[in-house]
């Protein structure tokens, strides 16, 4: 979803920085890429959710590229399933560190250089956090954690010119779900790219993609606990 993302952005003239972990090429890869479809220069510097002190000097080396920020966007996160993190404690420890205390970490961080002159900070969480749910306990946890968080830093700083943009997918064809059979209304991540795109143009506070997923959600935090126990989604 990043990479989709990023290229609607480059594709329509944005000037883009690239942060992401270091390791096999992936980062290189992916701004020559969009050096290719955008015809600038895109560069890039080494950042890792699991590494809170890369946040900092990665973000900084942003600010000087560009000149500063105008938008600050998160699509990095960690997954499991149910089973996997049950059997997994060291895998659970991460998915949680990185989905929550890790990316909590770094947004602070964003906001700090965002909050001066104003701009957007966008954050993936996911669907999985709006309800407690069997499949999802622990994962759906991290990301309910982080849309809180969201939520409220949004309530805090909007008045000030920093507008917060919580991005909930749904299930989205890409390589974190390879594996798992896509339930009806799965995504695929241009579609999503282009959701969130207008969201940020317009700091929509929540935005969920597929847009289905919106009157998805809504009935299932509407039903009562004791349905939530029998079913299994």
């Amino acid at each position: 979803m990043g990479r989709a993302l990023a290229r609607l952005m480059v594709e329509r003239g944005d000037t883009l920085f690239l942060l992401g972990r270091e390791g096999g090429g992936d980062l290189a890869q992916s701004a020559r890429d969009l050096e290719v479809r955008g015809g600038r220069p895109v560069q890039s510097a080494v950042c890792d959710l699991a590494a809170p002190a890369t946040f900092g000097p990665a973000l900084d080396a942003a600010v000087k590229a560009l000149g500063g920020l105008d938008a600050v966007v998160v699509t990095a996160g960690a997954f499991g399933t149910q089973d996997q993190l049950e059997a997994d404690p060291a895998l659970l420890a991460a998915v949680l560190h990185i989905n929550f205390t890790g990316t909590v970490l770094f947004c602070e961080e964003a906001r700090q250089r965002l909050l001066p002159a104003g701009g957007t900070l966008c954050v993936f969480s996911s669907v999985a956090g709006d309800r407690g749910r069997k499949p999802t306990v622990l994962y759906g946890a991290s990301k309910a954690g982080l849309s809180r968080y969201l939520e409220g830093l949004d309530h805090r700083y909007r008045s000030q010119g920093l507008r917060v943009v919580c991005v909930k997918p749904g299930f989205v064809k890409t390589s974190m779900t390879a594996g798992l059979q896509p339930p009806p209304f799965a995504g695929e991540p241009q579609d999503v790219a282009r959701v969130v795109l207008r969201a940020i143009d317009r700091g929509t506070p929540v935005v969920y993609a597929p847009p289905i997923w919106r009157v998805i959600m809504l009935v299932v935090r509407l039903l009562p606990r004791f349905v939530m126990r029998r079913v299994g989604f």
